[in-house]
């Protein structure tokens, strides 16, 4: 049987029996870590195999790990990144070279301790409205720098053997609310949406990964983009995104506290697997029963995007280490 249509977190550093025996019958499709899954290297690498032990395959685990403020593991065992918007600005023309190294630094830190799979690259464009807690996350406000820039970080991350998510498909730019709290609403044109925001997410189609938006675009529909048939048809068809498309964390508030009616209907409108995050062990098993398995246009989707994930080409990490700090 396919795995449930889910990706799932854990509570602390390590497994309760409760979970274990969730997972193991629930058998969800991936998982995302937090910081409070992590520790020491040591611990995230046991966590991790007992993840994968309780589902009995090499699931995905992922992570948020873009730098600046969002990024789930700090020093002292890992690096310490400025925020992608700030560092993009300060390496100017060198930009590209610089977020693929940054990138392809964080592959190596995740893959050392299990984690085979990042929410990055954000290709979010910003905006002069932009909310403060997207706008240093994005790269410019050039829609094809956006594009160049994710391309050069997806790509540090599979050299690094780790799956690259593309994030907020198809845009998230424009709101000027956090959808962490509400529901953000634009009401931009179409084409004006078609030539900025959604430009990235098309240059970058290929990628195996993408994570949805919690975002209303008025001129399409009145769903957010993560519940609405019509906006998924978009993803798939004007973006042309056929790859794996997971849902940002459907406990968010903008789209209200029905865990089971989110979970149904982002994966009725199109979406491939519900995210959830930060719930109860009793709210993690109604969500992975109402997600169900994966269709099988889903188990497609999974299995191009498993493809990807190879080992990490070889590289000298000091090295690059000191070329990132001199791109500086």
């Amino acid at each position: 049987m396919a795995p449930s249509a889910v990706i799932l977190d854990a509570e602390g550093l390590t497994l309760s029996a409760d979970e274990k025996a969730f997972f193991r019958e629930a058998d969800p499709w991936g998982f995302i870590l937090f910081a409070r899954n992590i520790d020491t290297p040591d611990q995230v690498r046991g966590l991790c195999a007992e993840i994968r032990d309780a589902v009995g395959r090499d699931a995905v685990i992922t992570i948020d790990q873009e730098g600046g403020r969002v990024q789930r593991l700090r020093p002292p065992h890992w690096r310490d990144w400025m925020p992608p918007l700030d560092l993009v600005a300060c390496s100017g023309d060198q930009a590209e070279r610089a977020i693929y190294v940054m990138y392809r630094i964080i592959a190596d830190e995740l893959h050392q301790i299990g984690i085979d799979s990042n929410c990055a690259p954000m290709v979010d464009v910003a905006g002069h409205m932009t909310h403060d807690f997207l706008r240093n996350r994005c790269y410019s406000s050039d829609p094809a720098r956006v594009a160049a820039v994710g391309r050069a970080a997806a790509q540090g991350m599979l050299d690094g053997g780790v799956l690259p998510v593309l994030k907020h498909i198809p845009g998230h730019g424009r709101a000027v609310v956090d959808s962490h709290y509400d529901l953000p609403r634009v009401g931009a044109m179409h084409a004006d949406l078609s030539a900025v925001d959604f430009a990235p997410f098309h240059a970058l189609r290929d990628l195996p990964m993408g994570m949805t938006a919690h975002i209303v675009y008025e001129a399409l529909d009145d769903a957010p983009a993560t519940c609405s048939a019509k906006m998924m048809q978009v993803i798939r068809e004007e973006i042309g995104f056929d790859n794996l498309v997971m849902t940002d964390d459907i406990s968010m508030k903008a789209l209200g506290d029905d865990l089971i009616g989110n979970t149904r209907a982002a994966l009725q409108a199109g979406c491939d697997i519900a995210l959830y995050c930060n719930g109860t062990l009793a709210d993690r098993i109604a969500v992975a029963q109402a997600a169900g398995p994966l269709t099988p246009a889903a188990e497609i989707r999974a299995a191009r995007a498993l493809a990807c994930r190879k080992p990490p080409q070889d590289v000298d990490i000091p090295a690059l280490e000191a070329e990132f700090d001199a791109l500086l």
